[in-house]
């Protein structure tokens, strides 16, 4: 075997950490998953190599990349367990933090409550400086101020600074002094500056994501500095690359440098991975599900393509009202969180009524049904109630599930306060996350145009595939995908995903107005910047650019983005750029106005690397019956009939190219567990895709 034939890919969720191991030169997969280790998540990354090393002997020093998800940043920035923060800012807009747009969420809620700014105020800080929109020095900057400010800054005790002046994406010119002036003083001190974070417009947007990356660049650069000796100490010396928000990988270093990039690291990658079977199966409308132990996640992929977005939230105090958030204004697949995960507690809220999440058990102490301390039920608890779970093939048999302590949990805690059965309320909490995810996926393919009856369902996590036929049935999805190995599918997905990193730099201009030829200067800095971050992966060869603007009418608000094609500027003409702008608006509005002057906000440049080959292997044709697959029979709940049923248990593992199985029936893998209705009926292609497919329609 040829050296460096192996890659990993590491998840580490809320609840569990995945991991999946492909060697490249045979296509073989290895996969583990363990509860995730909250207090030092390094832990349960040791723990699962050394796992895999009981499959694979001595597999790490032939491993050629690890590919890591984390929520670390996004718990760090909700638990507010980041650095402690300083800011320095231009004189007048030290209190741009909560003033924000000075929007209400909710206007018709007189106690609406909005995060705290991750900076007290007492550590925001001003200098006397002012650049004007155009980028000219309009008050020169006092070093000597600068001192002052972040010596003051130093004495209170801060970890971490940011430093925001206003237009400084115009002209970085202070900006870059201050970041000099303070490094001078404090060389150890973690600093962030606007001009390298985000060159945006938009103060507020700016000022909210650069603090955001100051609050948690130290604990990210010493986890992954920790993460990284431990792998070396595992005898691991390939490369460590990091999943982006945006759906590319990129170094350790770069992700140390701009931890708010890798907020959403985890769930992107089931996005790209969904994307990637669309490609290879030739369907363009997807419509991702991915449900862990802790949050489930969607996106609808239109046309082959998942939407990117340019600002999300994090830490809403309302979890699913914009505006209740911190807003971070980075690229990011368009993911739509809806509603919860295995892990999300069930309770009796103050109106006497059934609510679930979305508060969740996480991995410690977890689903009561773990036998690790949970009291409170939760729907993983009511999904074993409900028989879709066997207590004795939960991670493949290696955690053994504690039914009875469910039952308790679930009656004493729901059925006795709703005067219910103990079926009744178990019943009801899956039901009742399957109707709440179903109606914000519906809402939200309405939003994207989309059809939920087109639309194609993919199963990912490990309680995706136990919801997706109650999901599906609920929109009107006609079919479901559940990939190969999808209870570890975002672990799966980083080795479709490329190494590739977005750059954005705003230079408000009419288009009339404009230069081409310094807006195509603009795209080289651009194009050499971001080719210089993909260079630090080692790859060098055949780095793609694809351009993009975002343009407005004169007096609008809001950007519409416009991809251009990847030629020199200045050989544009202003009608063809203005043409490709009306038709865009055309598109999305229904009208547009071609009597109206346009301008260019920003200009964004995504660099990429050709994807790595990625294949799932075939299954091989056994020429065997379908009974030498089945378990057995389980009595398990039919949402059909309201009442338990006997449902044929089948070993996914077992399974052969064409195997077809009508519901009612339950197919089990170690890491998940496909639930099949008697509605529909399951089939398996020749790569081990399980297309669940409705036979008749029936209304739950």
């Amino acid at each position: 075997m040829r050296n460096k034939a192996f890659r990993l890919g590491c998840d580490i969720g809320g609840t569990f950490t995945d991991f999946v191991l492909v060697n490249d030169e045979t296509g073989a997969f290895s996969i583990y998953k363990c509860l995730t280790t909250p207090s030092d998540p390094s832990d349960a990354v040791e723990i699962g190599m050394k796992a895999l090393e009981k499959q694979v002997p001595e597999f790490v020093p032939e491993l050629a990349e690890i590919i890591h998800g984390t929520t670390l940043v996004i718990n760090a920035i909700i638990e507010r367990k980041g650095a402690r923060t300083g800011l320095i800012t231009t004189k007048g807009f030290r209190d741009v933090l909560e003033l924000g747009r000075e929007i209400r969420y909710d206007a018709y809620d007189i106690f609406s409550e909005y995060p705290k700014a991750l900076v007290p105020r007492s550590l925001r800080t001003e200098v006397d400086e002012r650049i004007t929109s155009d980028g000219r020095v309009l008050r020169p900057l006092k070093h000597d101020e600068v001192k002052d400010v972040t010596r003051a800054l130093l004495d209170a005790g801060i970890e971490s600074i940011a430093i925001c002046l206003i237009n400084s994406y115009e002209n970085p010119e202070h900006e870059a002094r201050v970041k000099k002036l303070v490094e001078e003083l404090a060389p150890d001190l973690s600093v962030s500056a606007s001009y390298e974070v985000l060159p945006q417009i938009r103060e507020y947007e700016r000022t909210s994501t650069t603090v955001t990356n100051a609050y948690v660049k130290p604990i990210t650069v010493k986890y992954l500095h920790k993460l990284s000796t431990r792998l070396q100490s595992l005898g691991f010396n390939g490369k460590l690359f990091i999943m982006l928000s945006s759906g590319g990988i990129t170094t350790a270093s770069t992700a140390g440098e701009f931890p708010v990039r890798i907020i959403e690291s985890g769930p992107t990658a089931a996005v790209i991975a969904s994307q990637h079977y669309g490609r290879m199966f030739g369907i363009k409308d997807i419509f991702c599900f991915d449900m862990g132990g802790t949050t489930a996640k969607s996106c609808l992929i239109q046309k082959g393509e998942a939407g990117l977005v340019s600002t999300f939230e994090v830490g809403r105090v309302q979890r699913f009202k914009k505006g209740s958030g911190l807003p971070i204004q980075v690229p990011v697949v368009d993911l739509m969180e809806i509603g919860a995960g295995g892990g999300s507690i069930a309770r009796i809220n103050k109106m006497g009524l059934l609510q679930v999440g979305p508060d969740s058990a996480g991995a410690d102490p977890g689903p009561v049904c773990y036998g690790l301390g949970g009291e409170n039920p939760t729907v993983t608890d009511a999904d074993l109630t409900l028989g879709y779970l066997d207590p004795n093939y939960f991670l493949g048999g290696a955690m053994l599930l504690d039914l009875d302590a469910a039952h308790r949990a679930i009656d004493e805690k729901i059925a006795k306060s709703l005067n219910a059965t103990l079926i009744e309320a178990a019943f009801g909490i899956h039901d009742l996350i399957n109707e709440t995810m179903a109606a914000a996926a519906k809402t939200h393919i309405a939003e994207k145009g989309g059809n939920p009856n087109s639309v194609t369902l993919t199963a990912f996590g490990g309680a995706g595939p136990v919801h997706a036929y109650g999901l599906a049935r609920k929109i009107g999805a006609p079919r479901i995908i559940v990939p190969p190995l999808a209870g570890v599918g975002s672990a799966l997905g980083f080795f479709t995903a490329p190494v590739a990193f977005d750059l954005i730099r705003s230079h408000r201009v009419g288009l009339d107005e404009a230069d081409f030829n310094t807006i195509e200067r603009l795209f080289k800095d651009l194009e050499k910047e971001s080719s210089a971050i993909l260079k630090q992966s080692g790859e060098v060869d055949g780095i793609m650019f694809a351009r993009s603007i975002d343009m407005r009418f004169v007096g609008q608000g809001a950007e519409t983005n416009l991809p251009v094609a990847n030629k020199a500027f200045n050989e544009w003409e202003r009608y063809e750029i203005r043409s490709l702008f009306d038709q865009a608006y055309k598109r999305l509005y229904g009208r547009t106005y071609p009597d109206t002057r346009v301008e260019l906000i920003s200009f964004r440049v995504r660099a990429s690397l050709p994807q790595p080959p990625f294949q799932i292997p075939r299954l091989v044709s056994s020429g065997g019956s379908l009974q030498n697959c089945i378990k057995g029979k389980r009595e398990a709940f039919s949402l059909i009939h309201r009442k338990f049923i006997p449902f044929t248990v089948v070993d996914r593992l077992k399974l052969f190219p064409g195997a077809t199985i009508n519901g009612p029936a339950i197919i089990e893998e170690r890491e998940s567990t496909i639930v099949v209705g008697e509605d529909a009926n399951a089939k398996i292609d020749e790569c081990g895709f399980v297309w669940i497919t409705f036979s008749r329609s029936a209304d739950i």
